[in-house]
């Protein structure tokens, strides 16, 4: 190939490029229209060398320290689980009966516990602008800040139950900023081939947070004045102030900082996350790489939000996925347990309903650990379909005790122990299978899926769809397991039978790839049920078929079966 036909070729593409709403964000990418080109340049592309894992322990501490702003939101589905049992709480943010009892009524509970939910969803779409404006590292100080405002409403509240409802929904902001940053920044500064794992870390400290919010609870139940619900509260300091210290030690994103022209400062990021020399000639690739996304992004101009609804690029069918997966998250039936853990127990026969919310949150947090290992060892789309088999499985025993064992005599007598105990041992069942599974991996896929110029609103608005869903969920569990009890359980299995048929149609798999090959494999139509023999354009040869990755004219039933 002649200089000139090459450099032809670049301008044709240059000028296609510009012509897209959501960019490619490689040269291979950029160059599809020149497969020669392709192969010419794999061999004279230098990877970013695999060290063994004791070489990554510094860049992991990193990403803990930035998931860290999961444990915060943990702590609070823990904490509050529990306050709406306790006796100074209900005393004080409760209502009176005429008897001089004190009650906190369903819409009362419902509105103190989701409303949370509602200011995630609103602070993760307008907050996490500010990753884009000024940078992920410093936009996790500012919501981490508007999220310690919201707690000190909270813990100044005497006897007002509005009060501790906008500071709710403060926090909430913060939070839900917090849920959007995070996994982005952990996504942008990890190694490729650890991004799965350190991505799931942010849904570690989430278990960790409910985990020992529920031992918190268990500890300050036995006081009878405001010591039960403000100790656990005011802890909510201490984890802020840890995150706030933690972010100085991070790296900035090396995309963000070659979107404004600090590309010393990106190479520095880049060495420093995947522990090789600034002078590795790898560090120069990937920024080389990186940067003909950032060109091409800049030649497409600002994204506008009503582009994400445009199929072109796949940019909005990559969003529906984001956000059924959120959604779907919880309507597995998670926040079931862990918001109403303590009132359902008590339902069950349990004395100390407190002591069985912390062996939930003890399942909860060590089978994160098995999550954490599970995503890069078998992929994302094969976890979640297991994930939606075996929690379906579980739920449908869960509520058929539920209905037909657990009140022999009815409910007005004593219910059966037996009953119970099988109902905590498949609850049980269920959270292992949810936290290895739909716990952490919808956040990893959203995480890798969008391309860096529309990334941050889409990851937005999946997650505000999770946080709506949480929202619906928490405010009217309370009505509906009043009317129809442990049938709210069916509820779940069947949501939990779409997901299933929603991944293997739908997700496509993502494990191992750059965040500039998830982008390509998107661009090129890719099934999702072929997804994961999918091959990057610099590494194919010339057997590769890239037509047999788009069409499939199998039976459904065939598609569902094959190993491919």
């Amino acid at each position: 190939m002649s200089a000139e036909e090459e450099q032809q070729q670049f301008s044709r593409v240059d000028s296609a490029s510009n012509s897209e709403i959501s960019t490619p964000s490689n040269k291979a990418e950029r160059d599809d229209l020149k497969d020669e080109y392709n192969d010419e340049n794999a061999e004279n592309e230098v990877e970013i060398p695999k060290k063994p894992g004791s070489a990554y322990v510094t860049v992991s501490i990193m990403c803990i320290m930035i998931a860290f702003g999961g444990f915060v939101f943990g702590w609070d589905t823990g904490t509050i689980s529990g306050f709406v049992a306790q006796t100074d709480f209900i005393r004080r943010l409760g209502q009176r009966r005429a008897d001089g009892t004190h009650y906190l009524s369903k819409v009362r509970i419902g509105l103190v516990v989701s409303i949370f939910n509602i200011g995630c969803a609103i602070g993760g779409i307008i907050l996490s602008k500010a990753g884009d404006m000024y940078g992920r590292k410093k936009g996790l100080i500012i919501v981490v800040s508007i999220y310690i405002v919201g707690i000190v409403i909270q813990i100044a509240t005497i006897n007002k139950w509005y009060q501790y409802f906008i500071g709710r929904i403060i926090s909430g902001l913060g939070v839900g900023g917090i849920s959007v940053l995070s996994p982005m920044l952990i996504s942008e500064v990890s190694p490729k081939h650890l991004r799965g794992t350190l991505v799931s870390c942010f849904q570690l400290m989430i278990t960790l947070g409910i985990f020992l919010g529920y031992c918190t609870n268990y500890g300050t139940k036995k006081y009878s004045n405001s010591t039960q619900w403000r100790v656990p509260l005011g802890l909510c300091f201490a984890w802020a102030l840890f995150m706030i210290g933690g972010m100085t030690f991070v790296p900035e994103s090396p995309r963000y900082l070659l979107e404004k022209n600090l590309i010393e400062e990106a190479k520095h990021s880049i060495s420093i996350s995947n522990k090789v020399s600034i002078d590795d000639p790898s560090v120069q690739a990937e920024i080389d790489t990186l940067m003909a996304g950032v060109e091409a992004e800049r030649l497409a101009g600002t994204a506008s939000w009503g582009e994400l609804f445009s199929t072109k690029n796949k940019i909005f069918q990559r969003l529906l996925m984001g956000c059924m997966l959120q959604s779907l998250q919880q309507l597995t039936g998670d926040n079931y347990f862990f918001y109403y853990g303590t009132i359902v127990f008590k339902a069950v026969g349990l004395e100390d309903s407190f002591q069985t919310s912390i062996v939930i949150g003890v399942v909860n947090f060590a089978s994160t650990f098995v999550g954490i290992y599970l995503v890069e060892r078998f992929g994302r789309r094969r976890c979640l379909l297991w994930g939606a088999g075996t929690m379906t499985a579980c739920m449908v025993i869960y509520a058929s005790v539920g209905v037909t064992r657990l009140y022999p005599h009815g409910r007005k007598q004593p219910s059966s122990k037996g009953a119970g105990n099988c109902m905590i041992c498949f609850t049980c069942f269920y959270i292992f299978c949810f936290a290895t599974t739909w716990a952490p991996i919808p956040f990893v896929v959203n995480s890798e899926t969008f391309p860096l110029r529309v990334k941050s609103k889409c990851m937005a608005i999946a997650q505000g769809c999770n946080w709506l869903w949480g929202f619906l969920i928490s405010f009217f569990t309370p009505f509906i397991t009043g009317a129809i009890n442990f049938y709210y359980g069916y509820v779940f299995m069947g949501c939990l039978c779409f997901s299933f048929f929603y991944v293997f149609f739908f997700v496509p798999e993502t494990k191992g790839l750059s965040l500039e090959e998830v982008n390509t494999m998107w661009e090129e139509g890719t099934l999702p049920w072929k997804s994961p023999n999918w091959v990057p354009p610099s590494q194919r040869n010339a057997d590769y078929d890239i037509d047999a990755m788009n069409h499939d004219d199998k039976p459904i039933y065939k598609r569902m079966f094959s190993r491919n």
